[in-house]
């Protein structure tokens, strides 16, 4: 946890949000500025920047199956859903804490 990160206050419970799954290793919460009727962010619990600041690829599988898990079994979007994760502030990272989007609800434009 990095005392000044945004995401890890979330994740502490320190800033509310409106959290649809948390597990030892994920937390996932509804994005506050949605871009789809389902936006969820999925966050790891241990902190790294970006997606490029993680080398463990057993790590990375795993919160892409947590990203599954989330996407089909919590939020029942059975008709598809896209994956979002920006990289870096040229990548259209706002908050520094690697983080993946899961838009769905309708069908999305290319």
């Amino acid at each position: 946890m990095m005392s000044d990160c945004l995401f890890c206050k979330v994740i502490a419970g320190d800033i509310p949000s409106d959290c649809v799954y948390e597990d030892d290793e994920v937390y996932a919460f509804k994005d506050i500025h949605p871009k789809a009727p389902t936006h969820v962010l999925v966050i790891p619990k241990v902190h790294a920047d970006t997606l490029d600041d993680v080398d463990d690829a057993a790590a990375l599988g795993s919160l892409m199956h947590k990203v599954r898990y989330i996407a089909n079994e919590v939020l029942g979007l059975e008709a598809g859903y896209r994956v979002i994760c920006n990289v870096r502030s040229g990548g259209g990272q706002v908050v520094f804490h690697l983080h993946v989007h899961i838009l769905g609800g309708t069908k999305l434009p290319f």
